[in-house]
């Protein structure tokens, strides 16, 4: 019976030493590690003056199941750019001149059917371009804005197709006005100019010629004179002389030795391959 005691006692204090077992701790009661949240990029309101103040430039364009839009991709060097001018959207580095209405209403812009020149180009992926823009940048879209130094537009319209554009200054932006409507004949060649910064620099030939409300040339054309910078947008090929329509901008403080003002191209009026200016 001692014996037994005994035996009951040590079992007893060793259970009684033995320190509790807290019970696991449920997966709700135990703090999930976070990480610092991402700030959201900023938004910013869409009116017609963000429209306007910029070139917006395709940069992607997918449907709903995510698959790119490839016909809308025609060339990569030449982008699909839409310009927001008055009401009306016109398309550029498509095959033809394409443009139309457009409204905006809160998020909701809304695009009308394109009216196209008829002009034929022989690359068939610039032919299938127009029918793409036709098919695919049409009616009510959800537009949002995220602004900064380079904004970007989306666009997604009701059957899942999102388009990404990135906003590029206007001229008027980035010079701060409408600048000034004027039209110059380019002469064929360019000619030996001197410039302080830049040797054997060539410069274009240009004169400032006239036009009257029904599209007739008019008065007498002005000087050749050489242009020290390039017209912006205006590509010149040796041996054509054209007849361009720019906007010419003044530029705010320009550096020592620039030019103060900035010619940016509007629409080529006349090109001769022949390269003989007109009388």
């Amino acid at each position: 019976m001692k014996r037994f005691a005994l035996l009951t006692l040590s079992v007893a204090l060793a259970a009684c030493a033995r320190a509790p077992q807290e019970p696991p701790a449920s997966p709700a009661a135990t703090p999930a590690a976070t990480s610092p949240a991402t700030p959201a990029a900023p938004t910013a309101a869409i009116d017609t003056a963000v429209l306007g103040g910029h070139h917006w430039v395709l940069e992607n364009a997918v449907n709903a199941k995510g698959q790119r839009i490839d016909a809308l991709f025609a060339r990569a060097d030449k982008p699909l750019r839409l310009n927001f001018v008055d009401g009306r959207v016109a398309v550029e580095n498509s095959c033809n001149r394409m443009s139309g209405r457009y409204t905006l209403d809160g998020a909701t812009l809304t695009l009308g059917d394109m009216a196209s020149t008829m002009m034929a180009c022989t690359d068939p992926k610039l032919m299938a371009l127009d029918g793409a823009v036709g098919e695919h940048l049409k009616g009510a879209l959800t537009a949002a804005l995220q602004s900064g130094a380079t904004p970007v537009l989306t666009l997604t319209g009701a059957n899942g197709d999102a388009f990404t554009l990135r906003g590029e200054p206007t001229a008027r932006t980035r010079f701060g006005g409408p600048g000034e409507t004027v039209f110059l004949e380019v002469a064929a060649q360019p000619k030996p100019c001197s410039h302080p910064l830049i040797p054997n620099k060539q410069c274009l030939q240009v004169r400032e010629v006239h036009f009257d409300e029904k599209g007739l040339r008019t008065g007498t054309p002005g000087d050749w004179q050489p242009l020290f910078q390039d017209i912006e947008g205006f590509e010149h090929v040796a041996g054509t002389r054209n007849v361009v329509r720019v906007k010419r901008y003044a530029i705010q403080n320009p550096p020592a030795d620039a030019p103060s003002q900035a010619y940016v191209l509007d629409m080529v009026v006349e090109s001769d391959v022949s390269g003989a200016p007109r009388p």
